[in-house]
């Protein structure tokens, strides 16, 4: 056993010896220029690698500032047409459905009892007349005095003003349009007797129509009366436009919303009260502005940065300003020039100075 375990120890020695006498010299192999070569070319190689990006080239451009809000249509004017006076109906003059001017007569209610205090009130002024005039130059020639003329004349005067009442009690027998529209769907018939609550029909005015919409309390200050909307909803193809012509005065305080009206031609009657819309709100309009899409804007503790490529292939760091913003773009109001390249990619993975090949979208 001792002798192998001699043996052992002895190839041990000769194998550490062997090692410590080789290994200083493997630089021998190669000279120092060699190494120093394939070090360069390494370098070299790795640099070469220049990172594809993908840059937009900033130009002028027409800028359209505007907002995505939903409304709803409501009509010009409509009204639940009713009698102001109780009464039979003994006639109906209109479809369901039509259109009709203003004063168009609609619904006749009974006027009997009416037209004969008419009558008697016309016979009345008929004898009430003539004795004015027979007074009136009696108290000419003196025959009378003022007193027994001033009698007459208001019992003339009396009779003018209870015809004038009968008249007006006459007028309420006739329900009329109100205003130019479209008649809705009946809901009396003739030889019914209705009350001041009953409601005969509606009437609608649709043109023009109107769109009411609310917007975030922020852009309160851009409203303007005139301002253009563009509208679109189920079933109509392209887009509407319309014109804002009033808004509330205040801000809702339980939305914080600011509501508007505008108001939209509808000579073919498509547009109906109650549809949905889909509401682009022109905020404003800017002539020469220089945009970026949001993701090449980056935000910094002084304010925001962008990268672009310069004529070496180079990233350079660009501080701006911006201005308004869209639903996926910014306008830069000042650190860029047109036709600068600015990265739209790879901005999380370059700085200062990184070489890349960038392609133009």
């Amino acid at each position: 056993m001792k002798k192998n375990t001699k043996v052992i120890l002895g190839i041990l020695i000769a194998a550490v010896v062997g090692i410590i006498f080789v290994y200083p010299r493997i630089g021998l192999w190669f000279s120092d220029e060699e190494i120093q070569s394939a070090a360069a070319g390494a370098g070299t190689s790795a640099g070469a690698q220049a990172l594809p990006v993908n840059v937009i080239q900033v130009k002028s451009e027409r800028l359209v500032n505007s907002l995505n809000v939903t409304g709803a249509i409501i009509p010009n004017e409509t009204v639940n047409l009713r009698a102001e006076v109780s009464g039979l109906v003994t006639k109906i003059a209109f479809e369901e459905g039509q259109f009709v001017k203003k004063g168009t007569p609609l619904v006749f209610l009974n006027d009997d009892e009416l037209q004969a205090q008419s009558r008697r009130l016309e016979y009345s002024k008929k004898l009430f007349e003539s004795q004015e005039s027979r007074q009136k130059q009696l108290l000419e020639r003196e025959a009378i005095s003022q007193e027994e003329y001033d009698i007459v004349l208001n019992q003339f005067n009396t009779n003018l003003a209870d015809l004038s009442l009968i008249e007006a009690q006459l007028n309420k027998t006739v329900i009329r349009a109100p205003f130019d529209g479209v008649l809705g769907l009946r809901q009396v018939s003739e030889g019914s007797v209705i009350a001041t609550t009953d409601i005969i029909a509606s009437i609608v005015s649709l043109d023009p129509i109107k769109i009411e919409f609310s917007i975030p309390e922020r852009y309160a200050g851009s409203v303007r009366l005139g301002s253009k909307i563009f509208f679109t909803t189920d079933g109509l193809e392209g887009e509407v436009e319309g014109t804002v012509y009033a808004f509330e005065p205040n801000i809702d305080p339980s939305t914080r919303t600011l509501r508007l009206r505008a108001q939209s031609p509808n000579k073919d009657g498509r547009l109906l009260p109650g549809m949905f819309v889909r509401i682009r709100f022109v905020l404003g309009e800017q002539e020469d502005a220089l945009m970026v899409p949001s993701e090449s804007v980056i935000p910094e503790l002084s304010g925001y940065k962008v990268f672009i490529v310069n004529q070496d292939s180079k990233v350079e760091e660009r501080s701006v300003m911006i201005g308004t913003r869209t639903e996926n773009r910014v306008q830069i109001i000042s650190g860029l020039n047109e036709g600068d390249k600015v990265l739209t990619t790879g901005i999380l993975q370059v700085r200062g100075g990184t070489e890349v090949q960038f392609t133009v979208i």
